[in-house]
């Protein structure tokens, strides 16, 4: 498993975010993620990953800046980290994790957690959960770096999440967290009312039942029931998609629901016919969900809510049942 590293230098930046920077490398796009990269500027010398795009998989179309050359050798260690973040990879990085400081609760007293099977689920999820205090933690199974999110910065920008949470391999949240339990307890301990659970951007893939990046809500579903919370999972749920094993409800939601070992409950938008195995379901009025997600990023596969309505209204569902559980 060899990695295809190249030499450049930056040609362009195009944006700067917190955790983020989308910039050109000898004309090529590439993003970086200056937390663990440092800074970048123009015409720095770096290294960059160039597999994905070279090799045009899903993850690909962008190179990931690996190291600077020019100002990111030697950096320091965060101050008081003892925790590696992707430990003996050739990645791997100190970071502070909550566990290392805060008191975490032993329980999560009733508090709902929704998960999501897919990044783009997130924005209606948090909609239907507007006026609550929301915790986002991000899960493998798609893009590690929270940073990468746009979603994520326009549902804070709108009040709609109010603290980020990365776990695990999961990396540049405002909270790090050693792994989902630890996570949920976290947000239970910061007096939260809910969490949202979805995997980052992009999707791990293999097209078998269980061989995709989905299945990471299983866990969180699992953990939350196990800690004393109210899991909570957002269908996907697809008229438009071409492919048979996601039309209708998705094979990735049917995994989850197999590997759920708890009581879990369904959200299921009002006025979609659902299928006969699908009984242990709560049917959940979504009038005006077009309205409550408006100016929010909504696009699935491509495509938006006027092709793929009931998709965002099933997410929508889900934050909406969560919601009503908040004690």
């Amino acid at each position: 498993m060899p990695l295809s590293l190249r030499r450049g230098r930056v040609t362009g930046i195009q944006e700067q975010h917190d955790g983020l920077v989308r910039l050109e490398v000898d004309g090529m796009p590439c993003v970086a993620y200056p937390e663990v990269t440092g800074s970048v500027a123009l015409d720095d010398e770096v290294l960059v990953n160039c597999q994905a795009r070279e090799l045009e998989l899903g993850s690909g179309g962008f190179d990931v800046l690996y190291a600077n050359l020019t100002q990111g050798l030697g950096l320091p260690a965060a101050a008081g980290a003892h925790v590696i973040k992707l430990p003996y990879s050739p990645a791997q990085f100190a970071a502070m994790h909550a566990e290392e400081s805060d008191e975490l609760a032993a329980e999560l007293a009733g508090m709902p957690v929704v998960c999501c099977s897919l990044h783009s689920q997130l924005s209606a999820v948090c909609a239907g959960l507007e006026g609550m205090r929301v915790t986002y933690v991000q899960l493998e199974g798609g893009a590690l770096p929270l940073g990468l999110s746009d979603t994520v910065r326009v549902l804070q920008e709108r009040g709609l999440v109010a603290r980020t949470i990365s776990q695990g391999a999961c990396f540049g949240g405002k909270v790090e967290c050693v792994n989902v339990a630890s996570a949920l307890a976290w947000a239970a301990t910061a007096g939260h009312d809910a969490v949202v659970c979805a995997v980052g951007p992009g999707i791990v893939g293999t097209g078998s039942r269980l061989g995709h990046g989905g299945v990471a809500a299983a866990a969180a579903a699992n953990f939350a029931g196990a800690l004393g919370g109210s899991p909570v999972l957002a269908v996907r749920v697809s008229s438009a998609d071409e492919r048979e094993r996601h039309r209708g409800i998705s094979h990735h939601t049917r995994a989850v629901i197999d590997l759920s070992l708890g009581d879990v409950k369904i959200a299921w938008p009002k006025g979609l016919e659902a299928p006969e195995w699908l009984e242990q379901r709560e049917e959940v009025d979504v009038e005006g969900w077009e309205a409550a997600c408006s100016g929010l990023p909504l696009s699935h596969m491509g495509r938006g809510p006027d092709e793929e309505p009931w998709f965002f209204a099933a997410a929508f569902a889900a934050g909406r049942l969560a919601r009503g559980l908040v004690r």
